[in-house]
């Protein structure tokens, strides 16, 4: 970690136009769990579609795109990158340290949330709220090294990680079997099923896999974006 970098990049990150779409979802989100609340009482059966779907489904990868992307990918576009990479810090330390950054603000954004959302719809038995808070903060992480390796690689990142997260994630991933497993999403849904003590959700693959298989592409994705920007010259990024 690098605390000069860490500092310069929440500040982009967290700049006026992408604080407010950080905001949007989850505020949606807390909506909907509120009136699910309202008209269903505390009901896991009802609202667990919610945070399977719209949570874990749909506002992570997003969110995990925004943050992923939004932590290197403008100092790339801008050329603003060419400052940092004269520092004499080394090319992974300044991708840890921009992981982190997302890292946290899904773990704000998006874990934090979707916990309290899951409090409100079926409280705290069950242990839904932590298994699903558990769930989206280890995939906000996946996401983030993933769609940070994306915006390291190409210049047009947004494009392909909203197809990814919008296609992929929250359609073919969610629904087609045999691509199940081969899903972020799913991997988080397993983490989490191994928390819930009730039968909410159904998982298609082991937790033991499932976080082996989290663990093993966040980090590959984030040395795969330190070995390139290790190899990206200042020529490149002008």
């Amino acid at each position: 970690m690098n605390a000069t970098i860490a500092r310069l990049t929440t500040s982009t990150l967290l700049g006026k136009r992408r604080v407010l779409l950080l905001f949007i979802l989850p505020v949606l989100l807390l909506a909907l769990a509120a009136v699910i609340r309202g008209v269903a009482g505390p009901d896991s059966v009802v609202g667990t579609p919610l945070l399977q779907a719209f949570a874990l489904g749909t506002m992570v990868p997003l969110l995990g795109l925004i943050a992923g992307t939004g932590v290197i990918g403008p100092e790339i576009d801008e050329g603003s990158i060419v400052y940092i990479l004269a520092k004499p810090v080394s090319r992974p330390i300044i991708i840890v340290t921009k992981l982190a950054i997302a890292a946290g603000c899904l773990l704000a954004f998006a874990a934090v949330p979707t916990f309290v959302a899951a409090v409100v719809v079926s409280g705290l038995d069950g242990g839904v709220a932590l298994g699903f808070g558990v769930g989206t903060a280890i995939a906000g992480l996946t996401y983030s090294a993933l769609f940070l390796l994306l915006a390291v690689l190409t210049r047009h990142a947004v494009v392909f990680g909203l197809v990814y997260a919008l296609i992929w994630e929250s359609f073919v991933g969610g629904f087609v079997p045999g691509a199940k497993t081969l899903s972020i999403q799913q991997w988080a849904l397993a983490v989490a099923d191994s928390v819930i003590k009730q039968d909410a959700i159904e998982s298609v693959m082991s937790a033991g896999t499932a976080l082996v298989l989290l663990v093993a592409v966040t980090v590959a994705a984030t040395w795969f974006a330190g070995h390139r920007l290790r190899s990206l010259t200042l020529t490149e990024t002008e």
